[in-house]
């Protein structure tokens, strides 16, 4: 399993009441179909992840850059 990562408070304020609202449903029967709440946290844990991705790709292109205009400011010197 892929390692979790950091959430918003929105994210976690979303996935606690997507947990509430299926643990209601569990209450009500042990039969009942809770596919849609499953894929809406899905859907938000994944958003969490490409975010991360998109944020660490971010950092590494700002990191290539910095290194870049050290490069070429020793070189004027």
């Amino acid at each position: 399993m892929a390692k979790d990562p950091k959430f918003t408070a929105g994210e976690i304020a979303k996935m606690a009441w997507l947990t509430a609202r299926m643990a209601k449903r569990g209450i009500a029967s042990q039969t009942v179909y809770q596919g849609d709440l499953e894929r809406k946290f899905e859907r938000i844990v994944e958003g969490a992840r490409e975010r991360e991705a998109q944020h660490a790709a971010d950092l590494a292109e700002a990191e290539k850059a910095a290194r870049k205009a050290r490069a070429k400011n020793l070189k004027t010197k």
